[in-house]
């Protein structure tokens, strides 16, 4: 249910304050909405937005798809997490029509629900898509954007999600930034499905820092963070994020988590691009549903890259792949035996906890 709070309009100028959680009384934080988060270390946080930069971001959004009073936004996140609360500010700022899928995620419900609502507009993570392309649901004929975040849908699910009508579109962003930093546009829906390039939206100015990490500005970004009860204000127009990314003709290329690139044999190495690469040489067979690889200490090699299949995976085809990976690859990004595992541990979004499957993974080598 949608706490009738967040559907008051007034909500949205009033200084009251929101979160999915019992928070602090902070007398500096009026009118602001928290979200739990966690940072490069594991630490929990609290993300404090002011209500003015979340409608900042949900009218650039709004403008990007094409959104008016006439669209209707379809709601199938949790409210806690910034893309579904984001949401609501869009509905308000557009004054559409807001349609809240109410059950547990269902593929099926799901298109049954906004067919019959008629929705236009809706965001998705991941895990969604791959569920709706792995029951072939079609999509509903009223749809025209479906923004994928929390995440990377991989180009082959993607795909099949736009052969099935589901007009997906590839996002990057973050909680400090209110959602949405860049989204593909409707011209690449005539296009093969990318994850790359995503076109930056207007209201966000970037960078790349001396150590090679995105860095943004925007009327949209945080105010500041909430640690142990401690309110620690953002210092300065510019936020550096963990991210590596290619910026190339107003448009932003992931290329992974600094805080995930690793040395071999002291060499740098992300494992997320190991895993892509290994991945398109299984032409379908793995992806990042069954599909993973980490790093973990090595006493020679500093790290040892290690490919992480979901038990369901049969072993003995995919060592074919893996060779095959290996025969080309040069030294330090070659993988070792593969693990396999009953369950990969994720959030309730389905977004990998890949620092509790290293530390799994570990365990295993050790024993």
């Amino acid at each position: 249910m949608v706490p009738p709070l967040l559907k008051d309009p007034t909500f949205w100028t009033d200084d009251s304050n929101w979160s999915a959680e019992p928070l602090p009384h902070i007398p500096e934080l009026r009118g602001h909405v928290f979200f739990r988060t966690s940072g490069s270390t594991g630490e929990a946080k609290w993300i404090a937005l002011s209500k003015e930069a979340i409608l900042l971001s949900a009218a650039a959004v709004n403008r990007h798809l094409k959104v008016t009073p006439k669209s209707r936004w379809g709601l199938a996140l949790p409210l806690k997490h910034v893309g579904g609360f984001g949401i609501l500010a869009r509905v308000h700022e557009a004054g559409c029509y807001l349609s809240h899928f109410p059950q547990s995620w269902d593929p099926a419900l799901f298109k049954a629900h906004i067919t019959v609502t008629h929705v236009t507009h809706t965001s998705l993570v991941p895990t969604q898509v791959y569920d709706l392309v792995a029951a072939g649901i079609t999509a509903s004929p009223y749809l025209e954007a479906v923004v994928v975040g929390g995440g990377k849908l991989d180009e082959t699910t993607g795909q099949a999600a736009r052969d099935l009508g589901w007009p997906v579109l590839a996002s990057y962003g973050m909680t400090e930034a209110c959602s949405q930093i860049a989204t593909q546009g409707f011209d690449f829906l005539s296009k093969k499905y990318r994850t790359a390039p995503i076109p930056i939206l207007p209201i966000w100015n970037t960078r790349l820092a001396e150590n090679g990490n995105l860095e943004i500005s925007g009327p949209a970004l945080f105010t500041g963070m909430v640690r142990e009860g401690i309110y620690h204000p953002r210092l300065g127009e510019w936020h550096q994020t963990s991210d590596r990314v290619l910026l190339e003709n107003a448009a932003i290329s992931p290329l992974g988590r600094a805080d995930f690139t690793i040395k071999v044999l002291g060499e740098l190495v992300d494992p997320e691009e190991v895993a892509t690469e290994i991945m398109l040489l299984s032409r379908g067979a793995l992806d990042s549903r069954n599909f993973t690889v980490v790093a973990i200490p090595h006493a020679r090699m500093e790290h040892a890259l290690v490919p992480v299949l979901n038990e369901s995976v049969k072993l003995q085809e995919i060592k074919i792949f893996l060779s095959q990976y290996n025969a080309a690859a040069v030294g330090f990004r070659r993988v070792v035996n593969p693990v396999s595992i009953s369950q990969f541990p994720r959030t309730e979004l389905g977004k990998l906890k890949r620092r509790e499957l290293t530390e799994q993974v570990h365990k295993e080598f050790q024993d």
